[in-house]
């Protein structure tokens, strides 16, 4: 009961009992139970739960998890063609399997039989027309290639593209020091150091077309490294014996197979 103090007017009365207290007991503890649950279910707090996973974060799980196999995937590609690039590098290349009106491999094999009766005339004429095309593929069948492209260095041209004598580059001839330039904008997918080329940096363009600039006295991009097209990739080194004239030896490749830089770049 509660009166008040000036007058012991009654103000408020309760009469409890056992089964009011045990009631109202029950009333409050399934009050706080409900409260709590509602709490959890429609605010964040749920998820400073340990074990408990939003829908949230099983969506981003799964985003990531795909990321993570493209990037794999993209690795193994990446590794695929170095691989490739160091073969055409290495001159391990069957240039008699070029489509002699592009640059694209042909993709239909030659008919092979063991019924097909040849002649001697025949064997001797097919052996005569194989050696003189072994290493003349180039020279009449111009490669399609639509962008244009930026030439490394200005100079004088002391060595062409040769494929008969399987040599692939040009050499240019430029005073020490002069930048190298990208050709055109790609990604470079080697820059080290050889015994036999010193400093090599190779870039990736588009359409299927690399780059290689050797001789370098040294490099200002690594792999990996996007560049833009007269971008400057380093200097031209000296000659092989370490004498002028200081030169740049450039080869260019479309599709995996070597094409004379002169149909596309002029050096002068």
């Amino acid at each position: 009961m509660l009166f008040n103090e000036h007058t012991f007017e009654e103000i408020f009365s309760i009469k409890l009992n056992l089964i009011n207290v045990i009631g109202a007991g029950l009333s409050l503890f399934l009050f706080l139970i409900i409260s709590t649950v509602l709490l959890i279910v429609f605010t964040p707090l749920k998820e400073l739960i340990p074990g408990y996973s939003s829908a949230e974060l099983k969506r981003q799980a799964i985003e990531l998890t795909l990321k993570t196999d493209s990037l794999e995937q993209l690795a193994i590609n990446n590794e695929a063609y170095i691989e490739s690039v160091k073969k055409v590098l290495k001159g391990e290349i069957e240039l008699s399997k070029v489509n002699l009106d592009s640059v694209v491999k042909n993709e239909i094999p030659l008919l092979e039989s063991k019924d097909l009766q040849v002649s001697e005339s025949d064997k001797k004429l097919r052996e005569l027309v194989l050696a003189e095309d072994k290493y003349n593929l180039f020279q009449e069948a111009k490669p399609k290639v639509s962008m244009v492209l930026f030439p490394p260095v200005k100079g004088t041209l002391v060595e062409r593209y040769d494929p008969k004598q399987r040599h692939y580059s040009v050499v240019v001839a430029v005073p020490k020091n002069t930048p190298i330039k990208a050709i055109a904008a790609g990604i470079v997918v080697l820059a080290e150091w050889t015994p036999q080329s010193g400093y090599v940096l190779i870039l990736r363009h588009a359409e299927g077309i690399i780059s290689v600039y050797k001789r370098a006295t040294s490099l200002t991009k690594a792999q990996g490294d996007q560049v833009k097209t007269g971008e400057a990739l380093g200097l031209v080194g000296e000659g092989i014996d370490g004498s002028a004239p200081n030169y740049l030896q450039f080869e260019l490749w479309k599709d995996s197979y070597p094409i004379d830089p002169t149909m596309f770049i002029d050096f002068d």
